[in-house]
């Protein structure tokens, strides 16, 4: 089985769904080749410049200006000319990695190589069947083609958007975004946090402030410091030394525990020790939350997916959001502080999360490859 996987390096979130479904594959058939790709190496220049500086500073200095872009493309009727033109360059370049890896199915954890794989299928007969997955909790239309052969998506609104876009029902696998197995609940809290060397006589907060590195961990941690119950924070910083650095400097400053971490491997661990979550909305971090049944809060969300994913969550009780820095204090204080409203909470992640997802995800890639297989002996 040889499965390529085109995602992008915009966060982090795409390819840790990439390599969680990739490791679900190894677990199926242990001599599965896979082979995680950058869709945007292969597109046109002016392309990765958009997305890689264009975004980041769109949405850290105008955010209504790309919740303008974003909400206009998803009311579109028609594909726009550049992104036709984008689509139709990269299925083009895309074609020697074909060519050369043979793959047995591709699987999209981003939507633009998503839309790129379905030019490449209209362009070339002899196009493996393409899988897109969905990393967030609602599904643009960027996302939406109808010769894509599956799609796995979180909700069941998300599976009624695209059957309303002319996408196949029998297409749509509601299994989750695909996140590691590690993070399904089942260690001993008291006991993880004496392996962690966290605190046993307060409350314990986990902050990440995004893949993209641009939440004002900063300032919320000085906002925190109006909270009136015993707590600690674990702030993971992700490969940032600039972070990390100020991040040690207002730990210094604050009334309250604060631990910083860089990149860690066992973020699940942490999420298990934890008594609440407070981070960006990103599909992937929130997606793992969900199945670690930790109850979140929701805080600077970027405008476009972000937004919609902070929706989704809240109103299925999952999650708080502050909707300010100055707001967050009293989020946390109220889901340290009240336990039947943690209570629902959790019960409200393990109603919407997918400990599977992986799994479920892997076994549709793998069934594809098996009636391919079968077609052309």
């Amino acid at each position: 089985m040889r499965v390529l996987f085109l995602s992008a390096r915009v966060g982090v979130g795409h390819l840790s769904a990439a390599n969680a479904v990739s490791a679900a594959l190894r677990a199926i058939d242990p001599s599965a080749q896979t082979k995680i790709v950058d869709a945007y190496e292969y597109a046109a220049l002016v392309v990765s410049r958009v997305v890689s500086d264009g975004y980041l500073r769109m949405v850290k200095t105008i955010p209504q200006m790309y919740r303008y872009i974003y909400d206009r493309a998803e009311r579109a009727t028609e594909v726009g000319r550049f992104r036709s033109w984008a689509h139709q360059f990269t299925a083009g370049n895309l074609r020697p990695l074909m060519l050369r890896e043979r793959p047995d199915v591709v699987v999209c954890t981003h939507a633009f190589p998503c839309g790129a794989m379905a030019e490449y299928k209209r362009c070339f007969a002899d196009s493996p069947p393409v899988v897109a997955i969905v990393t967030d909790f609602a599904v643009h239309r960027f996302w939406m083609h109808a010769n894509i052969d599956r799609y796995v998506v979180a909700t069941e609104p998300m599976r009624d958007a695209l059957v309303a876009c002319d996408v196949p029902a029998e297409a749509i696998s509601v299994s989750g975004i695909p996140v590691r197995a590690e993070f399904a609940p089942g260690q001993d809290r008291a006991a993880l946090r004496e392996r962690l060397d966290l605190p046993k006589d307060r409350y314990v907060a986990l902050m990440m402030g995004g893949g993209l590195g641009i939440a004002p961990i900063e300032g919320m941690l000085e906002a925190l410091a109006a909270v009136q119950v015993p707590f600690a924070v674990v702030v993971v910083a992700g490969r940032n030394a600039r972070i990390e650095r100020r991040l040690q400097q207002t730990a210094e400053r604050v009334p309250y525990p604060v631990r910083g971490l860089s990149f860690v491997d066992n973020v699940y661990d942490y999420m298990h020790a934890a008594d609440a979550f407070v981070t960006k909305p990103g599909g992937l971090s929130t997606a793992e939350a969900l199945v670690a049944q930790v109850p979140m809060v929701l805080c600077k969300p970027l405008p476009g997916q972000e937004e919609r994913n902070a929706r989704v969550l809240v109103d299925a009780g999952a999650a708080l959001r502050a909707r300010r820095v100055d707001d967050l204090p009293e989020a946390l204080e109220r889901v340290l502080s009240d336990p039947t409203l943690r209570e629902r909470m959790i019960a409200a992640a393990r109603r919407l999360g997918h400990p599977d997802s992986a799994a479920s995800a892997a076994a549709i890639v793998a069934s594809l490859v098996a009636q391919r297989k079968r077609s052309v002996a």
